[in-house]
């Protein structure tokens, strides 16, 4: 893959990578493997807030349906731009954020779809208003403030995933059976399987190929129903508003607010590994021109019944590995997104996916955000500084509505809606603890453009490594025998 942008015609070399347009088959291929890489990840938000709210299960098959065509609209904005302000013109990959996942479904619980709805719309405007001034305010945010919330993310939608594992939830009749417990570990050791002994595009799409094996499996045990995915349209065209009418209430308002904020630091760095990786540098404009977009598509989502839009960290990633950089690609990749969403009948199958398969696939995705998060605290400096306790504070605090559920159970219902999101009282911990403690650091002449390039390609797992020289000995130990018994005829 690699050889086909590095190996471009003269005329193009010019051309900088980002900007560079390939030939449709590439686009089209690589555009796709971004698709395999954020699918799993990008309809977990939907299937969790659809079920938490009561969905019916065919609404929930429309939800993800409207979300990865707003997901593809979202992608194509940030790639190509509009106007001045809209779009950071890089290939970035737009999805539903996990970051308001907890909150959200807090929110659902007391207020219902359209109280999260509400929230959603008044985010993203918010997250418009806000875009000028984050951009400049990245010193605000250091990596011990991204790193603990990040890491909190991670830590606080893992109980989603032991619940899938269990069968879907704690109140149901046989949760936790062994059947469920089995085939949750046996899909997990399938990706792992596939992970450690797969090399390329196989490896990167492990979970999809894992939910896809573990189904398929799972059915010779409990019989698939298909009946949702024959009564499911082929065709289904977005519509405002199918859901639920947008409920405006002050405290979901506020969460959800705040959890943006937590968004926008997000995607900046996101987008300022993507800028390194395409030789870009990431100046104010791009930077608050992708947090419009994100704000932009949150607000539509909105309208949509949908969730907050963020840019994916698992494509920038990919980004490296292939060193297909040109944001055409991308593009070409929300075009794909858009044809998953009008095909209705593709949800369908992903709701009928069994919750222990999910399970099993949801302690991998879930867990690499919390990865995601311990690797950038690994960069942080924690000599002659108050940085330990800065991280100390933030998963303390806000680990505890995730381990003691019922901690604030006594609290006004105001509060105990705050304080039940673990995520939001993190975030809140992490700024003010990082500004007591440590105070403003002042950002230097070339802030904007700082950043970590992302790891070269991965060397092959010792398991993998093992495996081949095990065959290689094998194989010259036969060749051997071969031509000892050809010598012992003659």
């Amino acid at each position: 893959m690699k050889e086909s942008v590095l190996n471009r015609p003269k005329d193009l070399s010019s051309t900088c990578p980002v900007d560079e347009i390939l030939p449709a088959g590439q686009m089209i291929l690589y555009g796709l493997q971004h698709v395999l890489v954020m699918y799993a990840g990008a309809v977990a938000v939907p299937l969790v807030i659809g079920t938490a709210v009561g969905l019916p299960v065919e609404q929930v098959i429309l939800l993800i349906s409207t979300d990865l065509f707003i997901c593809g609209a979202a992608t194509i904005v940030q790639a190509l731009g509009i106007g001045k302000w809209i779009g950071c013109r890089l290939p970035v990959i737009q999805g539903c954020t996990f970051a308001a996942l907890v909150p959200m479904v807090l929110i659902g619980k007391e207020y219902g779809l359209g109280g999260i709805s509400g929230a959603v719309i008044i985010a993203g405007l918010f997250t418009l208003l806000c875009a000028p001034w984050i951009s400049r305010a990245v010193h605000l945010f250091p990596r011990v403030v991204m790193g603990g919330i990040v890491t909190l993310i991670g830590l606080s939608i893992m109980p989603v995933a032991g619940g899938w594992i269990g069968g879907g939830s704690t109140d149901m009749e046989g949760f936790g059976n062994i059947t469920a417990l089995l085939m949750a570990f046996l899909t997990l050791v399938i990706i792992l399987n596939i992970y450690t002994f797969a090399a390329g595009l196989i490896k990167n799409i492990a979970v999809l190929i894992g939910l896809i094996v573990g189904t398929i499996i799972w059915g010779f045990f409990n019989p698939l129903d298909f009946h949702l995915v024959n009564e499911t349209p082929w065709i289904n065209f977005p519509q405002p508003l199918r859901f639920a009418r947008p409920e405006f209430h002050l405290l979901p308002i506020i969460m959800l607010s705040m959890v943006m904020i937590v968004v926008m630091v997000e995607t900046m760095s996101s987008m300022m590994a993507t800028s390194d990786i395409v030789g870009k540098k990431a100046d104010q404009q791009m930077l608050r021109g992708g947090l419009t977009a994100c704000g932009l598509a949150t607000t539509i989502g909105g309208l949509f019944n949908l969730f907050p839009y963020s840019a994916f960290a698992q494509n920038v990633g990919l980004i490296g590995l292939t060193g297909v950089r040109s944001r055409f690609v991308v593009a070409v990749s929300g075009c794909i997104l858009m044809l998953m969403g009008m095909f209705a009948k593709m949800a369908a199958l992903v709701v009928m996916i069994p919750k222990p398969i999910l399970g099993g696939a949801g302690v991998v995705m879930f867990g690499m955000v919390a990865v995601s998060g311990i690797r950038t605290l690994g960069s942080v400096n924690y000599r002659n500084n108050n940085n330990g306790m800065v991280v100390a504070l933030t998963l303390g605090i806000g680990l505890m509505p995730v381990l003691v559920p019922d901690l604030f159970s006594k609290m006004p219902e105001l509060a105990r809606m705050f304080l039940h999101s673990g995520i939001t009282i993190g975030t809140v911990t992490a700024i003010v603890a990082n500004l007591t403690l440590n105070g403003i650091e002042r950002p230097a002449k070339n802030a904007v453009s700082e950043t970590v390039a992302p790891d070269p390609r991965p060397s092959p797992t010792a398991a993998r490594l093992m495996a081949v020289r095990t065959v290689r000995m094998w194989l010259l130990l036969r060749k051997v025998e071969r031509e000892e018994a050809q010598r012992g005829g003659h």
